[in-house]
């Protein structure tokens, strides 16, 4: 058995912790077979343990703590801590072989509301397990946890992910956020949003891409740690693209473009000084898949 989860985007701009989108770059764990320990070959660095401390198992117990050891391999072409979702595709991943290993047969929501309470969010695991584009909700009524999300199809563009070398660590961009806005800056906020969303929902790249660059809940206050999102934006608007975004906490920054405009953006972010990988991309559609 296989479980392939795509890697995520979220926010995309004004939809903070909400809003998100699934992209074609995946992390996948192949069941080997049962052994006498939790076992996991990867060669995805020394930080990512191989036995039982790793994410994936410890989502995986969390799910059914009985579970019994196996021995896996995880492969990822997700780079670690940019913005790109790694963390939540381990999660998704984990709960997945749970499901599978132990007949749990969950269904999407409780994957969705299992993945959110471990996450704090539902904006990169609910794509993660969705595909596509998704807004989500997470939130306490009456001190039990609530999550609700809509799956929608996004319209058909070319993805552009510029990921710079250096890792940013969500905590620490979280860090760096103020704990109020002024009322005033939540209703701007809030409509931006709610506009971008609308614009998504009709096919309308040109206004979503409007309101992606106009957020007001995180982006600013993040500047310090992605010096290189003012640069993009200007060849990004030079070649008439949609946007350009921070994705997640960053580094990455993520664009939309059609496809006349991809190669020579990705061209001109080639050029920029600086250490980066530059990656096309396009949406996956179907979410976490098991083969």
């Amino acid at each position: 058995m296989k479980i392939r989860v795509p890697a995520t985007s979220a926010n995309l701009g004004p939809g903070f912790d909400s809003c998100g989108i699934a992209l074609s770059s995946y992390l996948t764990v192949e069941v080997i077979g049962e052994d006498t320990k939790w076992t996991i070959d990867h060669e995805l660095g020394d930080e990512i343990a191989h036995d039982e401390q790793n994410l994936l198992v410890q989502t995986a117990k969390k799910v059914s703590p009985t579970l019994r050891p196996y021995h896996l391999k995880m492969t990822s072409t997700i780079p670690i801590a940019r913005g790109l979702g790694s963390s939540s595709s381990v999660i998704v991943a984990g709960i997945e072989l749970a499901s599978r290993l132990e007949n749990l047969n969950l269904t999407e929501r409780q994957k969705i509301e299992i993945a959110t309470a471990i996450e704090g969010h539902p904006d990169n695991c609910t794509p993660a397990i969705c595909g596509d584009f998704v807004v989500g909700s997470y939130y306490f009524n009456q001190k039990k946890p609530t999550v609700h999300y809509v799956k929608h199809y996004f319209p058909e563009c070319r993805v552009i992910a510029y990921i710079p070398n250096a890792q940013v660590l969500t905590k620490e961009s979280r860090n760096v956020l103020p704990e109020t806005l002024s009322f005033a800056e939540a209703v701007k906020a809030s409509s931006i949003a709610n506009v971008m969303i609308a614009a998504i929902l009709n096919g309308d790249l040109v206004l979503a891409g409007q309101m992606m660059e106009q957020d007001r809940w995180h982006e600013a206050y993040r500047e310090k740690f992605v010096p290189h999102l003012a640069t993009i934006r200007q060849i990004v608007k030079r070649n008439n693209g949609y946007a350009a975004f921070l994705s997640g906490a960053g580094p990455t920054v993520l664009i939309l473009t059609n496809e006349e405009k991809a190669d020579l953006i990705t061209f001109e972010l080639e050029q920029m000084a600086g250490s980066a990988q530059i990656e096309q991309l396009s949406l996956d559609r179907e979410g976490v898949q098991v083969f």
